[in-house]
Order: structure tokens, then sequence, then C-alpha cells
């Protein structure tokens, strides 16, 4: 066995509720093995029935601003929109991928979603050397790497990769509203609303619509 496979048996699993050790305690302890560039992995938009899935790896360096970082899903839009801004101004490194509608109905929204979390990483301006990724399902590259379920809770960096992936995407959903304004994306963000819905039942999906998705067509 790999010694960085032995090394994956030692985290200690903390629950959900549980936040005694701090939310910094997975890059900590990753970096008392010799770690240096520790990237946390989010997505943002799995759910939605229309638009992209977003992922953002974020790697927290020695300085950066880390007040305010917290799970973006408890975080008010401003407050995102600044943590986001502090993210990306303040020095630490960011990678974003992005898997288009078409993808996903090509590959199913897991598979897309993987994908995306893989262009986020590969985007990093340095080379990642440990991965935390948030939920049940690794990223397919050869780095090591640590799922955690609710780590946007739990995890510092997973928390981080939270915001910018929520972030980036609801301007992507902003920019699609511009030309698609009847579905109501600025609002909705491609999520099922009953103004969604019936804006669906009006005038049926556009490009940007995920077709497989039960409900659009």
């Amino acid at each position: 066995m790999e010694l960085h496979e032995k090394k994956l048996f030692l985290f200690p699993e903390l629950s959900g509720s549980s936040l005694e050790h701090g939310t910094s305690y997975y890059e900590q302890l990753v970096a008392s093995y010799g770690y240096k560039h520790i990237a946390g992995i989010d997505e943002a938009g799995r759910g939605p029935l229309a638009g992209p899935v977003v992922a953002a790896a974020v790697i927290l360096g020695a300085g950066v601003t880390t007040n305010g970082i917290r799970d973006s899903k408890a975080m008010t839009e401003k407050a995102r929109n600044e943590a986001f801004r502090s993210l990306t101004q303040g020095g630490a490194l960011v990678g974003i991928g992005v898997a288009s509608p078409k993808e996903i109905d090509k590959n199913n929204i897991l598979n897309a979603t993987l994908q995306a979390m893989r262009r986020a990483v590969t985007s990093l301006p340095v080379k990642a050397d440990y991965l935390l990724v948030d939920g049940v399902n690794t990223v397919p590259l050869e780095i090591p790497q640590k799922c955690i379920v609710k780590g946007d809770r739990l995890c510092l960096s997973i928390s981080a990769a939270s915001i910018v992936a929520k972030v980036y995407r609801d301007r992507i959903m902003y920019s699609y509203h511009q030309k698609y304004p009847q579905y109501g994306f600025d609002r909705n963000k491609g999520y099922g609303t009953k103004e969604h819905m019936d804006a669906l039942k009006s005038f049926g999906p556009c490009p940007i619509h995920r077709l497989t998705f039960r409900g659009v067509s």
C-alpha cells in the first residue's frame, strides 16, 4: 500500500454537528504529513433544471484572510460576494471548472460534476498535492484525497470552495437572464421554482435547460 493511501486511514471522522476541532482541522492534519498544496473542492448547481454545474478548488495559503468563510448555503448573497472578493483578491489560489448542460445530459449529473471538479483542480495555478472533497465521490485524478461528508460545514478550504463555486455560478445565471429573461434566472438560478416551472409550461425549454431532468420536457 502506498504511503499516501495509509495516511487516509489516519483521519478520525468528525460528526456533522461537532466542530470542536475547528474548521481548519483537516488542513492542519494533512499538512502535518508533509503536504503543502492542500485544495478544498466543492460544487454548485447539481440540482437546478438549467445552467451548468460549477466546481471550485481553493488552496488557502498562509496570510489568506478567512474571516467570514463558512458554508455558502448559510450566507447571504452579500456576504458570499464579499467573501468571494476577499478570497480571489487576497492571495487564495483558486481554480474553477464548469460542465455545461449538454455535458450533464450526455454524461449524467454525477459524472459531469466530477468532471467539473477535475477541471477546477487542474486549473489551479499550482499543482495540488492533496484534495479535501465535499461529499462521498473522489475526483478522477491521481492525487491523494479525502472525501468529507458535510465538508462545506466542517472544512475551511471546502467552505471557501463552496463560496467561489456558488458566486461564480450565480454570475453565469445572471448573464443567462439577460438572454432568456422569461425564465427568471436572476432570481431562481435555474432551480425549479413555481415561476420557473410556469415559464417552462409557457415557453418550453431554452438552450441551457437540462433536457434529461424531470419537469423540463
